[in-house]
């Protein structure tokens, strides 16, 4: 094989990392503690009818990241930046808006890995925080945070993807009435709100923007790397809804049996009555890797989206985000759950998706923004549709915020 071959070579192997790196960093954002107990309480709400909301919620997911990774894949510019664009300082406004509600989401998220701790180890939950966190910032502590994140994420993300499907092939759920309820459901009027909030939950704040940021980190930008801009993001969409199939069948197993999940903890408890105390370690693995990987999700993008506007945080962004771990670490271990923040940033990401989707279907139209690039007709009356039914979840969210402060 002659150098050229060898490189070009190296060149797609390389290439093919970034993807995946990509891809596994925002399903992964997407797969948090969060994610896990969400799942676990619809399906035990609505059955084998759950089925459809995840149905729905995967082409809904599909137009939310196809419309906003090619945007700022082929323009090359973050979030922000774009949405400084269509109207200035509403760059700052979605910044802080994700950013607040990335370290919300953060504290949940170094509690899951604390739990994870806890089921395997036995580990005290505050010791647990104050691991799941080092853990999280000796990532960023290398020179090469980059490549270590695509690595994590990738192997952390096929380790859940394994275990949940042996659980979910051990609790032997009632596959034939999941297909048919997913697409036939006994009433899909009273779905529509779980639609909206696992769509939130799936896309919501800064999930969104995880993978597309990395690829502009990466380079991959520009209309010429379109082919691998979408192959990743669907290959992102692909690992998601795949473990969201497999995690709901496992609770299913359960449920359809007429045992009752625990209110505290739900999955564990799926995972528990399904396969004893080896779906209980199970368990703990998945929680772990779920929310370590949610942790690097979270800082990395939320820090992404500040960059950009301010030269120190860009000059510095690693140790900013080590710093954002570490605030998150500490009110998870010293001060608690603090149940009034993790709402409201529920909340604020139900305000923050059609915002952001919204700003991105403007900026398909600017040349300013993507140049010579034609954005599909298919994909900007999806991503208006989603805009509108996310708008509506983003009300309910608003009336959540309000009864807060009330």
């Amino acid at each position: 094989m002659s150098d050229k071959s060898k490189s070009n070579e190296k060149k797609k192997v390389s290439n093919l990392t970034v993807l995946m790196g990509a891809a596994f960093l925002m399903a992964t954002s997407a797969i948090g503690p969060g994610f896990l107990t969400q799942s676990a309480t619809f399906t035990e709400q609505y059955l084998a009818n759950f089925g459809f909301v995840i149905l729905i919620t995967i082409i809904l997911t599909i137009a939310v990241q196809l419309n906003i990774w090619r945007i700022i894949g082929v323009s090359g510019m973050r979030g922000q930046d774009i949405a400084n664009k269509i109207l200035p300082g509403l760059g700052y406004f979605v910044a802080a808006l994700v950013a607040l509600g990335g370290l919300a989401f953060n504290i949940g998220n170094v509690g899951g890995a604390a739990l994870g701790l806890n089921v395997l180890f036995g580990f005290d939950v505050r010791f647990g925080a104050v691991l799941g966190g080092a853990i999280g910032i000796i990532v960023f502590l290398s020179k090469d945070s980059g490549s270590i994140i695509d690595k994590l994420t990738r192997t952390l993300g096929i380790v859940m993807l394994v275990l949940v499907a042996y659980v979910a092939f051990a609790n032997t759920p009632p596959v034939g009435e999941a297909i048919l309820k997913s697409v036939a459901p006994d009433n899909a009027s009273i779905l529509i709100f779980p639609i909206i909030t696992l769509l939130g939950g799936t896309v919501g704040g800064y999930i969104t923007f995880s993978g597309g940021h990395r690829l502009i980190d990466a380079g991959v930008t520009g209309k010429e790397n379109l082919d691998q801009i979408n192959k990743s993001s669907l290959m992102g969409i692909g690992v998601a809804s795949v473990v969201r199939i497999l995690l709901f069948l496992a609770i299913l197993g359960v449920v359809s049996q007429g045992l009752t999940l625990e209110a505290s903890n739900p999955a564990a408890s799926a995972f528990q009555h399904g396969a004893g105390n080896i779906g209980y370690k199970i368990f703990g693995i998945v929680i772990f890797s779920a929310a370590i990987t949610s942790v690097i999700g979270a800082a990395y993008t939320s820090v992404s989206f500040l960059k950009t506007l301010n030269k120190t945080i860009e000059k510095y962004e690693n140790y900013f985000i080590i710093g954002f771990i570490a605030v998150s670490s500490f009110i998870m271990a010293f001060i608690g759950q603090p149940a009034t923040l993790l709402v409201l940033a529920g909340s604020l990401n139900g305000l923050i998706l059609p915002v952001t989707l919204g700003t991105m279907l403007l900026a398909s139209r600017r040349k300013d923004i993507v140049g010579d690039y034609k954005h599909p007709t298919w994909l900007l009356v999806f991503g208006v549709i989603t805009v509108f039914l996310t708008a509506y979840g983003g009300w309910v969210s608003l009336q959540n915020i309000t009864k807060l402060f009330g």
